[in-house]
């Protein structure tokens, strides 16, 4: 069991862990997971500040609305960091990057459309999820919601 399973379990949260194997795009994840697009949820890595990052977890089909990111957290500038430093950050390799287990408990971000669903998550390893309640695992994080998202174009 990785630190993502171990974390989700011992918060209590209701889950399912799903082995869906390998997939090519985020449509070849959902088919595998028997899901829609829009409840495989990726979490995304965002910095604040040197050393100051925050999870933001976005629906399938959408993508950060870096104005209205910026607004919410009050700052003028935020980037993506790359795959080293989001591990460095994370302890997780992109792709499988989940809140949970995480090797700091960043702040976390839900896109308002992920709430009252049922998503599936990063499990923290490739070809790995966890399928849980949005709200229960933001609430479990000590996340928020917020609308800071558009469609992906």
């Amino acid at each position: 069991m990785n630190a993502a399973l171990e974390a989700v379990a011992a918060a209590g949260i209701k889950h399912e862990v799903v082995r869906h194997g390998p997939a090519g795009s985020l449509e070849e994840a959902a088919r595998n997971q028997g899901v829609e697009v829009r409840d495989v949820v990726k979490t995304l890595v965002v910095r604040r500040a040197a050393g100051d990052y925050v999870f933001v977890l976005v629906p399938g089909g959408r993508v950060i609305s870096w104005p209205k990111l910026r607004a919410l957290l009050g700052v003028n500038r935020l980037s993506m960091p790359d795959a080293a430093t989001a591990k460095e950050a994370t302890g997780y390799e992109r792709g499988t990057i989940t809140p949970f287990g995480a090797s700091t408990a960043w702040d976390v971000i839900g896109d308002e459309r992920i709430r009252g669903r049922t998503i599936s998550l990063g499990a923290g390893e490739r070809g790995v999820a966890l399928r849980l309640d949005a709200d229960e695992a933001v609430s479990a994080l000590g996340g928020t919601f917020a609308d800071v998202s558009d469609r992906d174009h």
